[in-house]
């Protein structure tokens, strides 16, 4: 079988293209993975294309324009690479009778609920990036029938640009950190997403497809809950800055260009009902990524 990743040198492409080049050597796989130097997603005719060329059975599209609040002045560019370049996946996927795994965010939400959210609750973004990535999913649903959409949450790893590594620096350069607490989520390790999506891309190598049965939207998080602050005081716990103190502020005191949901934890039933696949804690997974750097 031939695996087609876009994203290699992402935050959640890079720990993917690591478990697939693994699983590649171990097993009947073939991997071709693309980084942002290779393929600029918003030029979709290079885009088809390469898939095209590849003429791949799986395709795992981990890219996607995450600058959440650059896509409020930026809303052309998020469109083309969350929506737009999906769309063409999607429509390349079913001519060449492929299947695909794409990501999606938290971020489809508004926040209002009081209780994670299922894949059966309607979503209502609130910002650009929300909405160009519901926008993904529908294109993706709509185009490619053998596919499957994993919506995620705060994603972070040791690598790239996220929230421990910015914890962190900050956190060498100050006594003290004031961070948002009234914003709820599941703060979730690429390590873990990666790994559970293997387990996705074994069934489908195992069954030639993901099966009417199982085809659709699936929320993949760690377990729990958390707000941004006690994300915050738990790497600043479990790191070399310990003194460091951590205060909580309001979404108010730190005013945003993109609107944030207030309370997006996502049900991840679904998914350990379907494949039997659940991720561990958020705090476990936090021990684990930062004892890997």
């Amino acid at each position: 079988m031939k695996i087609l990743l876009f994203g290699r040198d992402g935050q959640l492409g890079t720990h993917l293209n690591e478990i697939l080049v693994a699983e590649s050597l171990s097993d009947n796989v073939e991997l071709s993975a693309y980084g942002i130097e290779d393929l600029d997603l918003s030029h979709l005719d290079e885009l088809r294309d390469v898939i095209n060329e590849e003429q791949a059975d799986l395709i795992i599209n981990a890219a996607a324009y995450t600058a959440v609040d650059k896509a409020e002045a930026d809303a052309d560019l998020a469109e083309m690479v969350n929506a737009r370049a999906p769309e063409v996946m999607a429509k390349a996927a079913t001519a060449l009778n492929a299947g695909i795994i794409h990501y999606s965010t938290d971020y489809v939400f508004d926040g209002s609920a009081k209780q994670p959210y299922s894949e059966i609750d309607l979503p209502h973004p609130e910002s650009v990036y929300g909405q160009t990535k519901l926008d993904g999913e529908i294109a993706v649903l709509k185009y490619c029938k053998n596919s499957l959409i994993l919506r995620t949450s705060w994603v972070y790893s040791m690598h790239g640009q996220n929230f421990l590594r910015t914890m962190l620096r900050l956190a060498a350069e100050r006594d003290e950190l004031t961070i948002v607490g009234d914003q709820y989520g599941a703060p979730t390790t690429t390590r873990a997403l990666s790994d559970a999506t293997l387990k996705l891309v074994q069934y489908f190598m195992l069954h030639g497809g993901f099966t009417e049965e199982v085809r659709g939207v699936y929320h993949m998080t760690c377990g729990g809950e958390a707000s941004w602050c006690d994300f915050a005081s738990a790497i600043i716990a479990a790191s070399e800055f310990s003194d460091t103190s951590v205060t909580a502020i309001t979404t108010a005191d730190y005013p945003t260009p993109a609107k944030r949901p207030a309370y997006s934890v996502l049900s991840n039933d679904k998914l350990f009902d379907t494949f039997g696949i659940r991720l561990p804690d958020w705090e476990t997974a936090l021990t684990q990524c930062m004892q890997e750097s």
